[in-house]
């Protein structure tokens, strides 16, 4: 059966086997499925209703066409389709005139998928066709639930369909109107003058059938009984009196609906059966019976209208009895209408509030299902609703933001709100007292939840910690007693989230910052005071290089805060947050907390710098100090909460924390737990609850609304900034040079320190070329040691980062860059540390990639192209073997972990990237050891370029020409101040 019924997807099988394909001209697959279409075709009705076949003729005459011939080929699949012949007859004067034709007879489970592919062939014969429209909308009745069983006229088994919508019976009479002469040729049998049958009722006929066909399953035996799952015919002579309760439900004339009536005692008063004791007292409301007519839509009247008189002629003689069988079959799905059964008159049902409950959930939409509507009153109002409303406790001092700052607890407790509008206490006491599924609110009905109902009555839900009302404020909902609900702030805290969820107002630059800033640093700036004077922290998760530090300094300048600023970073931007405040905020007190010597004495507003090192070891030292803000940069340090570095960060007290980072997630949301936790103490909840109710969904990507509500929540306090946004990217120049200074590691410093007293010494007592051959060993070995002290040493592998503050910050730079999809070139001017640089990244797991002198041509080319497709996104380059001719535009940073003593050098690696072609901001990293030879370089060249191309026109021999002095002056390690 199963394999048959495919065919009503669009499949039928040719009596070879092959595959017919169902789409385009049903004439073209040939076999049964194709012939079809040429023929016209007629239902032949039987007993039982599932016996029916269908006979395919040819109206015109002649043989039948291929496929349909006689023999085990037009027995089709499963031999049983039966060749015969068909008597039709046609209308001739007053009479009709019967012939005979040759036709083959189809079983309906063989001929349903064949007549609906007749409905939709474009060359079907229209008598194949309309027949297969009724079969279409006996499958869509069978579909919808609407087929019951009964008994035939001598006592067999037959399902039938309905019961019937009016929009049904329409249809099955468009469909009968419709037809051809040749869908209803057969002659009515023993009729004498010949007789036709009447379309409309063969097209019932065939639905009945085709329903009688489906439903042959042992899942039928669960709904009406063995007999109705059984195909061989089934008598049930016993089940007469059901079979006939049955048959009328699907022939009757009639349907019936609920009318409800909120003011029963209406009602009650004109009743001459007036019920009993004080039902009508006890009555939360009353259904009245209404009768439809299925015949004529337009027409309805109440029962008792029907039962007086008024209207059966209209509805028919069998009105009142297809009424009562239409309620006792109600009444198997809704209990209460039995009583209706009861009175004489099944006109008025009083209803209890738990009746009226029932109508209000599941009974009124299984009534719907059996044909029963369930109309309430217009005025009824159903616009009640309930929120969980958060706002500050009564006698609270706090009247603005103020209470965000202190121990005030804030009121959480339920509203009720009519058409969003709140409702006074008065009328939720009204509420809380309401006994009745409806009450009466503002002069009008309202529908009545129980379970707003205890929400007025238990209004209060308890008292919240600020931190925590913010978090349900923020997130829209929570969980009350296991119903998520609206969550309403009010108040200071409706305020408060008013100013966290709108566009910080726009900020001037602020005075004393000697640099411009950007449209999107100013939007920063603006975000930051915002969150700061709310008292609130945030993470400001910009990309590099969009200027996270003169943001920071800029805020700083704009607030003035009277307490310093406690900045924690690693010890490789320590001064580069230096020489950024010395240079953008210039006269700003600015002091380093690291290393030997350090004191917090005599502190007066400004920077505080220090490291996570440092800060870890002196916790205690500096939590016992007043902070304005507490500034962590490269936060992600900090992702681990477990950790003793985060643990320390925690202890050190501020009214405002303040996370910058360019990757604030990078592997797993637990980091973004952390960064927030720490900005916000409190707003994501425990790790263990932060991870159940969102880390788990938003990264298993179950739930796509997760990732929504955890972004609803964040938002306000993280402001994430890429240089792709469109916002930013017409903002960036083509290209930014930075330089990073970085202190040298203490082995750096005493190898350095020892090479320029050593070597100073034995050049003062040196001349001529062997005095030049010395000054060019010292700035040689100065700038090894400045790399790696691995370099100068010539040990085989660099050893741990720490050895050197240039490695350091490498690595720092590159976790960003690689966290942001990006892709670096690393120029430096010796093979042998490139080398080193190779086997550090590799260690770690970079991508990574080395070209110098040595690399054979071919594998230049192979490598540019691994770089250019991004196979390989950190390219590693000795500065004279790749100063020119390569074209490396994927390049979005450029790292020079080196200084050339000839800026045009630099500049020619660095066009490796940025030249014709470049799609994106390049930005310039030139690594600077700080203090040293290195620094004291840079310094010149950027301070007086056209004293630097005097005096370095020869490159390093220039240098050799120095006086002692002046070497000196220029070798000698100086300590950051």
């Amino acid at each position: 059966m199963t394999r048959r019924w495919e065919a009503a997807a669009g499949e039928t099988r040719p009596p070879d086997g092959s595959s017919a394909a169902g789409s385009g001209s049903a004439s073209e697959d040939g076999g049964i499925g194709a012939a079809v279409v040429r023929c016209a075709a007629v239902f032949l009705p039987a007993q039982p209703p599932r016996a029916g076949k269908i006979a395919l003729w040819r109206p015109e005459g002649g043989p039948l066409p291929d496929g349909l011939t006689t023999g085990s080929e037009a027995a089709g699949e499963g031999g049983a389709a039966e060749p015969g012949e068909l008597t039709v007859a046609r209308r001739h004067g007053n009479g009709a005139r019967s012939r005979t034709v040759p036709a083959v007879l189809l079983p309906l489970a063989e001929a349903v998928p064949l007549l609906i592919r007749a409905r939709h062939a474009p060359d079907a014969h229209p008598a194949a066709a309309c027949w297969g429209a009724a079969t279409l909308h006996a499958l869509h009745l069978a579909a919808r639930g609407r087929l019951l069983p009964g008994l035939t006229a001598d006592d067999t088994d037959a399902w039938r369909a309905g019961p019937l919508d009016p929009d049904d019976i329409a249809h099955l009479r468009a469909i009968a109107a419709a037809m051809p002469a040749e869908a209803f040729p057969v002659p009515l049998p023993g009729s004498r003058p010949l007789e036709l049958h009447d379309p409309a009722a063969l097209v019932r006929r065939y639905v009945d059938a085709v329903v009688d066909t489906l439903p042959r399953t042992p899942a039928a035996a669960m709904v009406a009984g063995a007999p109705f799952a059984a195909r061989a015919p089934q008598r049930l002579p016993g089940a007469r009196e059901w079979a006939a309760e049955v048959a009328a439900g699907v022939d009757a004339g009639v349907r019936l609906s609920l009318r409800l009536d909120l003011s029963p005692h209406r009602l009650f008063d004109r009743q001459e059966e007036s019920v009993a004791g004080d039902a009508e007292e006890r009555s939360a409301a009353a259904a009245v019976l209404q009768v439809h007519s299925l015949t004529d839509p337009t027409l309805v009247a109440d029962a008792r209208d029907l039962w007086e008189g008024e209207g059966p002629e209209h509805f028919g003689a069998r009105s009142r009895v297809d009424t009562l069988l239409a309620l006792r079959r109600a009444a198997r799905v809704w209990a209460p209408l039995t009583r209706l059964l009861e009175r004489p008159v099944p006109d008025v049902l009083p209803l209890g509030e738990d009746e009226l409950y029932e109508l209000l959930g599941e009974a009124a939409p299984r009534l719907g299902a059996a044909g029963v509507t369930v109309h309430w009153p217009r005025e009824l109002a159903r616009g009640l609703t309930a929120a969980a409303v958060l706002r500050p406790a009564p006698g609270s001092a706090a009247d603005g933001f103020g209470f965000f700052d202190t121990r005030e607890l804030l009121q959480f407790r339920w509203q009720v709100a009519l058409d969003g509008v709140a409702l006074t206490e008065a009328e939720m006491d009204a509420l809380a007292e309401a006994h009745r599924p409806v009450v009466r609110l503002r002069d009008q009905w309202v529908l009545v939840d129980p379970g707003l109902v205890r929400k007025a009555r238990k209004r209060e839900l308890g008292y919240l910690e600020p931190v925590d009302a913010l978090a349900a404020t923020l997130h829209g909902t929570t969980e009350v007693d296991g119903e998520e609900v609206e969550v309403v702030p009010q108040g200071a805290l409706a305020a408060l989230r008013g100013r966290l969820t709108t566009d910080a107002r726009p900020l001037p630059q602020p005075p004393g910052l000697r640099a411009t800033l950007r449209d999107y640093q100013l939007r920063g700036m603006a975000w930051l005071d915002t969150m700061t004077s709310l008292g609130l922290g945030g993470c400001l998760a910009d990309d590099m290089g969009l200027g996270k530090t003169v943001t920071v300094i800029a805020l700083y300048l704009h607030r003035r805060p009277a307490a310093p600023v406690l900045v924690v970073c690693p010890a490789s931007l320590l001064g580069n947050w230096q020489r950024e405040i010395e240079r953008f905020a210039p006269g700003t007190p600015v002091r380093r907390f690291h290393g030997p010597g350090r004191s917090l004495d005599g502190l007066d507003g400004g920077f505080v710098l220090t490291t996570y090192g440092t800060m870890r070891s002196s916790a205690p030292q500096l939590a016992g100090r007043t902070w304005a803000w507490v500034v962590a940069d490269e936060a992600q340090h900090v992702k681990n909460s477990r950790s003793s570095t985060a643990k320390a960060l925690r202890s050190i007290k501020a009214p405002a924390r303040i996370a910058l980072t360019g990757t604030p997630v990078e592997n797993n949301l637990s980091e973004l737990w952390a960064l927030l936790d720490w900005t916000t103490p409190g707003l994501l909840g425990p790790l263990k609850t932060f991870r159940a109710l969102h880390a788990r969904e938003v990264e298993g990507g179950e739930d796509p609304a997760a990732a929504a509500r955890l972004a609803r929540l964040v938002r306000p306090f993280i402001l994430r900034r890429k240089k792709s946004d469109p916002g930013i990217a017409p903002e960036l120049p083509p290209k930014t040079e930075t330089d990073h200074p970085v202190g040298l590691g203490r082995e750096q410093a005493a190898l350095y320190q020892a090479v320029v007293r050593e070597t100073l010494s034995r050049i003062e007592n040196a001349e001529g070329i062997a005095r030049r051959g010395l000054v060019m060993k010292l700035l040689t070995a100065l700038k090894q040691i400045c790399n790696h002290p691995a370099q100068y040493l010539k040990e085989a592998a660099p050893g741990v980062a720490a050895r050197s503050g240039k490695l350091e910050l490498l690595d720092e730079l590159l976790d960003t860059i690689l966290a942001e999809g990006g892709s670096t070139l690393i120029f430096t001017q010796y093979v042998g540390m490139a080398r080193l640089l190779d086997a550090h990244l590799t260690r770690r797991g970079i991508p990574v990639q080395l070209l110098h002198g040595g690399t054979p041509v071919a594998e230049r080319e192979k490598m540019v192209d691994r770089f250019q497709s991004g196979h390989v996104p950190v390219f590693l380059l000795s500065l004279k073997a790749a100063g020119t001719g390569l074209n490396l535009t994927r390049a979005g940073h450029v790292i020079h972990y080196d200084r050339w003593w000839n800026p045009a050098v630099e500049e020619q690696a660095t066009d490796r990237a940025y030249r014709i072609g470049q799609t994106q901001p390049v930005q310039v990293h030139r690594l600077i050891a700080e203090g040293t030879v290195e620094d004291n370089i840079a310094q010149l060249l950027g301070a007086k370029r056209a004293l630097a191309d005097a005096v370095l026109t020869g490159g390093e021999s220039a240098l050799t020409e120095l006086s002692d002095a002046d070497l000196a002056d220029l070798v000698s390690l100086r300590r950051p101040g």
